[in-house]
């Protein structure tokens, strides 16, 4: 009986530490666009219609990264991380992917490569979405934001690529 008692909250710490885990790991992504902030060089280039101004960037992100978070915790509390794993690794691979993308861009001034990252990222998300409907749907969608916002940045990075060339000059 005293066993029985103890699941609830032992199911409870599981989340929370799964939560916390998976908060890290987009933490960790986020901080490629932290440490890579767009700069002069950024400000300088000609940009395609439509480009948002940058205080859209971060609320944007920060939506973004939270449905991620919540997405991802959704899949885990159902597979766990050893089991899920063929599930939750094209996730953890998008993040990684993510993350290069604003070094490429900001950072090494290469729409070029970033635009390949881009396809490779947007790629990743759809693989995962479908992996991710097969174990709980409503965690699939709460990635279509994020994959249509991946579209749309794929929209500006050829426009910055098309205006300014596929290496811009630092």
């Amino acid at each position: 009986m005293a066993a029985a008692a103890q699941r609830p909250m032992d199911d409870r710490r599981r989340d929370l530490i799964g939560l916390g885990g998976w908060t890290l790991l987009v933490v960790i992504t986020a901080m490629g666009g932290i440490l890579s902030p767009p700069g002069e060089w950024y400000a300088g280039l000609q940009k395609p219609p439509l480009t948002p101004p940058d205080l859209l960037f971060p609320v944007a992100w920060t939506i973004l990264y939270g449905l991620m978070i919540a997405a991802a915790w959704q899949v885990w509390r159902r597979t766990g991380l050893v089991a899920g794993l063929a599930v939750l690794l094209p996730f953890i691979a998008q993040l990684g992917a993510n993350g290069l993308w604003s070094i490429l861009f900001f950072q090494w001034h290469r729409p070029d490569l970033a635009l390949v990252d881009l396809v490779v990222l947007w790629v990743l998300i759809a693989l995962t979405m479908l992996r991710f409907r097969r174990v709980h749907a409503p965690a699939a969608w709460l990635l279509a934001p994020y994959l249509i916002w991946v579209s749309y940045a794929a929209y500006l990075n050829i426009g910055v690529i098309l205006l300014n060339g596929p290496a811009p000059p630092a």
